[in-house]
C-alpha cells in the first residue's frame, strides 16, 4: 500500500475513532527500531493502540497483521508507556479500512 493510501486510512479511522468518543492522542508514534505505532488514543481510561490496516479485501488486510508486526507493535507499546511513565489500562486494536467500510477490532492478541 502506498503511503498515501495508508495516510488516508489512518484518517479514515482517526474519524472513525472521534465519533465512537475516542480521545486521539498520537498519531505515528515511532519507536526507535522497534516500529510504529499508527495511532494511540483513550477511552474511558483505557489506552489503544491501534494498527491501522487496509487493502482490496478484509482478508488481505487481516492478514498483513502477523505474528511478528504484533511482536514488534507490543514492544513498540512497552516503549511507549516506559518513555511516558505511564501505568495505565491498555489493550492493543486494528482498524481494518476497506473503502468506505471500517472494521474495528479490539484486544487483539497473538
Amino acid at each position: 500500500m502506498s503511503r498515501s493510501k495508508g495516510d488516508i486510512a489512518e484518517t479514515k479511522a482517526c474519524e472513525f475513532l472521534n465519533s465512537s468518543g475516542f480521545k486521539i492522542l498520537e498519531q505515528n508514534f515511532y519507536a526507535k527500531k522497534l516500529g510504529e505505532i499508527d495511532i494511540i488514543a483513550s477511552k474511558e481510561n483505557v489506552y489503544h493502540f491501534i494498527e491501522v490496516k487496509s487493502a482490496e479485501d478484509y482478508e488481505i488486510a487481516v492478514n498483513n497483521i502477523t505474528n511478528s508486526k504484533l511482536s514488534k507493535l507490543k514492544r513498540s507499546v512497552d516503549y511507549y508507556l516506559q518513555i511516558k511513565k505511564l501505568n495505565v489500562n491498555f489493550c492493543i486494536d486494528a482498524i481494518i479500512v476497506i473503502d468506505n467500510e471500517i472494521e474495528f477490532l479490539e484486544n487483539i492478541t497473538f
